[in-house]
C-alpha cells in the first residue's frame, strides 16, 4: 500500500515543515519557486481561514498566502 504525500494543506497551525518537492508546474509553479518554495525550504504554518483557504505561511521570514490548490501542490516533511 503506497503512503500518501503528505502537502502543506494537510499541516496543522503552527506547524514547521521542510518543503520535499514543488508538484505544481507552469506559472503558479514558477512564482512559488519565486518565492522560495525549493526542495530543502523551511517554513512553518502560521494560520488558516475558516474553510482551509486560503493559508497563510511563513518561509524565510516573509508572510505568504496559499490557497488550497497551491497548497496541496507542495510536498513537504513535518519537523
Amino acid at each position: 500500500m503506497e503512503e500518501k504525500d503528505m502537502t502543506i494543506y494537510d499541516l496543522e497551525e503552527e506547524q514547521k515543515f521542510k518543503i520535499l518537492r514543488v508538484k505544481l508546474t507552469g506559472e503558479i509553479g514558477k512564482r512559488l519557486a519565486d518565492m522560495g518554495f525549493i526542495s530543502g525550504a523551511t517554513g512553518v504554518v502560521v494560520r488558516s481561514a475558516l474553510f482551509g483557504s486560503p493559508l497563510q505561511i511563513n518561509l524565510n521570514g516573509c508572510n505568504i498566502s496559499l490557497r488550497k490548490k497551491e497548497a496541496r501542490g507542495i510536498e513537504v516533511e513535518p519537523l
